[in-house]
Formats: structure tokens, C-alpha cells, sequence
């Protein structure tokens, strides 16, 4: 007899079956076709997918909490399906040493809805890496190897000593891959050019080649686990394609192209910039065969009152985590892409390659995180209806198939239009690294 029975799922293993899903102590301990249970849960023929996990967002909070924090951002997750989030370093203040991984880590318990993991920053503070890796960093990044939101940027001899060490820890380093010279070089010379795809221009897909060269030849040469985030270009993904690093798309990237400029204006500033349709499509050609490894939000939410501004003025970064999977789940419907790669890299990759256990999966012994979708019913996206305090989206105006039901670890978050999401219930997920017994951890 099990705590839990989840009766009637459809879950894709070789192909999609009905079945019920035995869940004891919040993780899955048995998958059959009948089950007896304490509590019964009926999922009426549902899609189940395995809880998302999104290995990429920017919950903001304490030095930027007008613009999201984390009570805010996970209940945007939640309603997106996602049961995980990774946040990266370039907050306010920036995760760079222990002293900020501790006061991001103390705000994220007592506000995250959803389990939540935390990347450490890497700047010009060599030092400060392990310590941050013994504390629970998942991974070191994202590191800008160009000036982003927050203006934090490595050159490339701290690069490679920061590869060096992690390597050392067995750690693996995200990186944004920009060519900060040819970026900077190409923004000198569009100083006058106000024409409404010049942010584009200013970061041409050649700055992202040559960054993502020279990440590749760093990671050969001091044999660090690379992974490229957010690619966007075509020329990326041929380097990529032969090398042994893993990488990451948004959908974003994937679903809005050069052509969106005139619409959105710098509602579609973000890093790196939107690309050209042959772009796009080389995007979608490496998600299909595998090349691209996860799809990422890059959740960046900023006020409408700054986004109203100039393009060049206004900060870049765009909210996802909530639209995320109800976009790519209506992709998988319309056949573009199969179910099987979108679990893939939604869940099952993640946790792969960052090293995240008991996550990732619907199969005994993984932690009953789940999401339920009707993937017959289809949603027209308003921002003013999403959860994040950003309260707008780039994909006004689309449709997406949203979650009917959430849960984690057997715990309903989400059934319908009732909310059970409940502040600081999000745990910690612990990097690989994470030393016992060190003083002040809770």
C-alpha cells in the first residue's frame, strides 16, 4: 500500500501508457497499471511529464526586488510546470564569494515555492571558488565572457585560471559566449545608427562564433566541462556539433527572430541578441537531432518602465519561466519537434549534465515531481496573466499548452485554478561539491 497512488498518467517511456504511479515519502517507488494506495490521485488521462527543471534563470531579489524575487518567480515556475530552478550569480549583490552565496541562499529558503539550486560567480575571485563549491554551487556560471546585465565580464587569462580550478573541483563552468572586442568595436561603429534592429548589429552572430571558439579551446586545453548557454547562431552550433561540450537554447532564440525588432522594440533586447530566420532554423535543426543539449528560459524579467526606453538605453533580458514549456509543448503538438526531446531537455539533460540526482525523471526512485498537461488545449499568451512581477512577455499573443496540474514530491502545487504553492517549501538541491559539517550551514 503506498501514501500515494497517481492513477490514470500517460507517461512516455518507448511510447506513451496508461499507468498509476506509486509515490512513498515523496519519491516514486513503484510504475504499474494498478496500484492501491492511501491517497489516490486521478490524473484523467493526462500527460505526465517529469517535474521541468529550468537550468537558467535570474530571480533577482534582494538588491532588485521591483524587478522579481523568489516568491514571485516560483510561482511564475510553478505555473509553467517547473518544479526546479538554477539561478544564476549577477544579482545584487553578485553571488562571488561565500559570504553572498550564504545571503542569496538564506533568501531563496525562506521565499522559493520550488526546489531551487544556486551557480556561483566567477569574476577576479579565484579564491573565493571553492569555498562557494563546498558550500553547494551547482555549476560556476553563467560567466560572461562579454559585458552584460550587472557589466560582469572575464578577459581571457581569468578565464582560463577560473577553468583551471574548477576543473580542479570537478565542477562545470556555463558560459555566456560573446566577444566582448568585436561587440564593443561593432557598437563604436553603430554609435549613430538608431534603426530598430541595430542591438542585433551591435552584437553580430560573429562575436558568438569566436567566443564559443575560444570557450571550446579553452575547455580542450585545461579540460574543464564546458557548457555553451543560450546559443544563437548558427555558426555556434557547427562548432559545438564536433566538440565535447554541451550547450543550451531558449525559446526565445527559437521562436522570435531579427523580424520582431519593429514589434517589440526593446521588449526584445536580450543576450545575445535575436538572429536572422537562417539562424532560427539552424536552431531548430540542432534541437531536432540532439545537438542542443537543454532548453533554457534565460528568465530575465525587467519593469515595463524600462523596457519603454531606448533600444540601446533600455537593460536586456526577457521573462520566460513561466511560458517556457506551454510554447515548446505546442510545438511538440503542431510536430515540430517530438516529445521525447523536449522531456529530454527539459528535465532528463539537466540533471545529466549538472549533476542533479533523483531529479529529472518519472521512474522509481526519483523524487515525484511531475507536471500534467491536456496537450489538446491551447492557451492565447497575455502578459498581464502571467505570475511574474515583469508582467509583460515577448510572446504576447501566442498560444501554449499550460500545465492543468503541478506537483513535487507528491505535494499538489497546482490543480486547476487553485494555488497551493506555499512560501519557503522549495529545497535546496545541493551541488556536488557541498561539504558536511562546515559551521553556519543550516
Amino acid at each position: 500500500m503506498h501514501e500515494l497512488v497517481v492513477e490514470n498518467a500517460r507517461v512516455l517511456f518507448e511510447d506513451v501508457v496508461t499507468c498509476s504511479i506509486g509515490v512513498d515519502e515523496g519519491r516514486i517507488t513503484r510504475i504499474a497499471k494498478i496500484l492501491k494506495g492511501e491517497r489516490r490521485y486521478d490524473a484523467h488521462g493526462l500527460l505526465a511529464l517529469p517535474g521541468i527543471i529550468d537550468s537558467h534563470v535570474h530571480f533577482r531579489d534582494m538588491g532588485q526586488e521591483e524587478k522579481e524575487d523568489w516568491l514571485s518567480g516560483s510561482k511564475s515556475a510553478i505555473y509553467g510546470g517547473v518544479t526546479m530552478v538554477v539561478d544564476m550569480p549577477n544579482t545584487d549583490p553578485p553571488t562571488f564569494d561565500e559570504e553572498a552565496f550564504q545571503d542569496k541562499l538564506a533568501v531563496a529558503r525562506n521565499r522559493s515555492m520550488v526546489d531551487f539550486a544556486i551557480n556561483a560567480g566567477v569574476s577576479s575571485n579565484l579564491k573565493e571558488l571553492s569555498a562557494m563549491w563546498r558550500r553547494g554551487a551547482l555549476a560556476f556560471g553563467e560567466i560572461f565572457m562579454a559585458k552584460s546585465t550587472g557589466g560582469y565580464s572575464v578577459d581571457g587569462p581569468t578565464l582560463k585560471a577560473a577553468l583551471l580550478e574548477i576543473k580542479g573541483m570537478g565542477a562545470t563552468a556555463s558560459i555566456h559566449a560573446e566577444d566582448e572586442e568585436l561587440s564593443s568595436q561593432r557598437a563604436k561603429e553603430l554609435i549613430n545608427d538608431n534603426g530598430e534592429d541595430v542591438y542585433s548589429r551591435m552584437r553580430p552572430p560573429e562575436s558568438e562564433a569566436s567566443a564559443v571558439q575560444e570557450a571550446i579551446r579553452l575547455g580542450q586545453e585545461t579540460g574543464a566541462a564546458i557548457h555553451i548557454t543560450h546559443v544563437s547562431t548558427s555558426r555556434a552550433v557547427e562548432l559545438i556539433r564536433r566538440e565535447p561540450v554541451t550547450c543550451d537554447v531558449t525559446p526565445h532564440h527559437l521562436l522570435l527572430n531579427m523580424h520582431h525588432w519593429g514589434k517589440l522594440k526593446a521588449y526584445a533586447k536580450m543576450n545575445p541578441p535575436l538572429r536572422p530566420k537562417r539562424d532560427v532554423e539552424a536552431l531548430w535543426e540542432a534541437v531536432r537531432d540532439g545537438t542542443i543539449d537543454v532548453l533554457a528560459s534565460d528568465h530575465a524579467p525587467h519593469t515595463k518602465d524600462e523596457k519603454a526606453a531606448d533600444v540601446k538605453a533600455a537593460p536586456a533580458g526577457v521573462p520566460g519561466v513561466e511560458t517556457m514549456v506551454p510554447l515548446m509543448l505546442k510545438e511538440v503538438a503542431d510536430g515540430r519537434i517530438s516529445l521525447q526531446r523536449l522531456i529530454d531537455m527539459t528535465s532528463a539533460n539537466p540533471a545529466r549534465i549538472f549533476g542533479i540526482p533523483g531529479k529529472g525523471r518519472i521512474e522509481e526512485g526519483c523524487d515525484a515531481d511531475m507536471a500534467f498537461f491536456d496537450i489538446g488545449a491551447r492557451r492565447v499568451i497575455h502578459g498581464h496573466e502571467l505570475h511574474s512581477k515583469a508582467g509583460w512577455t515577448p510572446f504576447e499573443g501566442f498560444e501554449g499548452i499550460f500545465p492543468v496540474a503541478v506537483m513535487q514530491r507528491g505535494e499538489l502545487l497546482l490543480e486547476g485554478k487553485e494555488f497551493y504553492g506555499r512560501r519557503g517549501a522549495g529545497r535546496f538541491i545541493r551541488g556536488k561539491g557541498y561539504t558536511r559539517g562546515l559551521q553556519n550551514i543550516q
